[in-house]
């Protein structure tokens, strides 16, 4: 089955031609997709071309199968269902410039960062374009639905991180191809400034995104100021090193003209004190980023533990005073299993014995 949504509209447009259909019906499938419908919903097709394109073609691969709302703060996680079994997760934040959409670009993940519950069990495959900008449609869905129901005003998403399960520079290729996608003419229209990818630091990966000319945020999971504490936690740290990474973030400051966000955990006895504090800050003086602080989501099947909050302040405190842009990053979704890859794995044990996430149909 070809799948539509990873297309451009000149791709789409070529397919429908090859298939025997007019040109302008290419137009009309793409604008159609963007728009999150289904073969079904494409009213001004004829229903006998729609059964003909159900036939050879996917137009929305991904569904919402589960979601759920904190109480706390209004944060939506969201379980996608894929076409071959699988799922995969996202979680819509509601911000005062916008809805934000956390995406996922693997099921599952190898990189094996020991505070992720999403690399518990490896990297099952990659993400295609289609399937990772399925996630936004389907997101929209969701938001259109939930506004009929409720009686609000349909929102739709207008930032995207790259931050859910998966490390999206280990599927460079799709997930290239998916931001080029966000800019289509007739597309869901994205901008690129409003996306953040984060990565766990392949190096050359991140030199090769700073040379494809896209403005996207980029953001490193650093999370310790030096590579004997780093190696604690995240096995990649074996083969490339803090500098080798703050190196590449030169160069991606200097390609883009863009500041570089740096992700830290705070990890309580391993990476948290005033001390590491004070080496971080020297570690990135004079460079163009901004620290977010990460207070710690616990997972079950690792031992590593959270900070207090006054953990948190003292090394804010320290960063500031060395003239260290950081802030705390704002806690959501703590109800519903926020965190990358809490609410796939919980439901995958549920499931295990009776059926998988999505449809194989």
């Amino acid at each position: 089955m070809t799948e539509l949504t990873g297309m451009t509209a000149a791709e789409v447009t070529a397919w429908m031609k090859a298939e025997g259909y007019p040109a302008f019906r290419g137009s009309q499938v793409f604008r159609w997709i963007h728009q999150g419908a289904d073969f079904d919903g494409m009213t001004n097709l004829s229903k006998g071309m729609r059964e003909e394109l159900k036939a050879k073609a996917v137009a929305q691969p991904v569904t919402v199968q589960l979601s759920r709302r904190s109480a706390l703060d209004d944060t939506v996680k969201l379980l996608y269902a894929l076409k071959d079994g699988n799922c995969v997760e996202g979680v819509i934040m509601r911000y005062k410039y916008g809805v934000s959409l956390c995406i996922s670009t693997q099921v599952g993940c190898r990189m094996g960062c020991r505070f992720c519950a999403s690399t518990l069990e490896g990297r099952i495959r990659d993400l295609t374009a289609g399937e990772m900008l399925g996630e936004i449609l389907a997101a929209n869905r969701f938001l259109a639905e939930e506004a009929e129901t409720e009686g609000g005003e349909v929102e739709k998403v207008s930032h995207v991180v790259l931050m859910g399960s998966g490390e999206p520079l280990d599927n460079y290729d799709q997930v290239i191809r998916f931001l080029r996608l966000l800019r289509e003419e007739e597309g869901v229209r994205i901008s690129l400034r409003n996306v953040s990818l984060s990565t766990c630091g392949l190096v050359p990966k991140m030199y090769d995104l700073a040379e494809e000319n896209l403005p996207v945020t980029l953001c490193v999971s650093l999370h310790a100021p030096n590579d004997e504490i780093r190696r604690q936690t995240m096995p990649i740290a074996e083969r490339w090193s803090v500098k080798e990474i703050l190196d590449a973030c030169r160069n991606y400051i200097r390609k883009t003209g863009r500041r570089v966000i740096f992700e830290y955990a705070l990890v309580d006895g391993q990476n948290a004190g005033e001390a590491e504090a004070a080496e971080l800050a020297e570690l990135l003086r004079g460079l163009q980023c901004h620290v977010n602080l990460i207070p710690l989501n616990e997972v079950k099947e690792r031992n590593l533990k959270g900070v207090s909050e006054e953990t948190v302040r003292r090394f804010m405190k320290v960063l500031e005073e060395k003239h260290i842009s950081v802030t705390r990053r704002r806690e959501m979704g703590d109800d519903i299993d926020g965190a990358c890859g809490q609410l796939r794995r919980k439901t995958l044990e549920s499931v295990r014995s009776e059926e998988p996430c999505g449809s194989s149909n």
